[in-house]
């Protein structure tokens, strides 16, 4: 994985990286999801540093769904097969609610948050879901 350069020599023609100031990856996944644990395997191949949150029981903040919102679209973030958007008949309800309702609702459900639900500091990459052609256009 290439890294942009953080500090430049004073030769103009090296570049030197220091990635202990790289910011490691947050992944907000579910111990028993399949796509989480191949996009964990993934990550781990490419030698990449994660921080695994469990998104049950902390889910993704407001300010952190909403960047994801801003770049994939608000639909996206939704786990729409599963159990709590289906009980809560989440597919009529939704175009009803507000932005900002939405967000909220999926801050404080992380069940409702598609998953591995994926953020990097260093590149400012969203990701949610796997698939690793996707993965490794914005990461590789």
């Amino acid at each position: 994985m290439a890294f942009p350069a953080s500090r430049t020599s004073t030769d103009a023609s090296v570049r030197t990286v220091d990635l202990s100031e790289r910011t490691v990856m947050k992944v907000y996944a579910y111990k028993n999801c399949d796509s989480c644990r191949k996009a964990l395997k993934w990550l781990k191949e490419h030698e990449i540093e994660v921080e695994v949150i469990p998104i049950r029981e902390q889910p993704p903040t407001v300010e952190e769904l909403r960047v994801a919102a801003d770049q994939l679209g608000l639909r996206k973030l939704f786990n729409t097969s599963g159990l709590d958007y289906r009980a809560l008949d989440l597919k009529n309800k939704l175009p009803e609610m507000s932005e900002d309702d939405q967000l909220e609702m999926l801050a404080e459900n992380g069940n409702l948050v598609k998953r591995p639900f994926v953020i990097d500091a260093y590149s400012g990459a969203v990701l949610v879901g796997f698939r690793s052609e996707d993965w490794l256009e914005k990461l590789g």
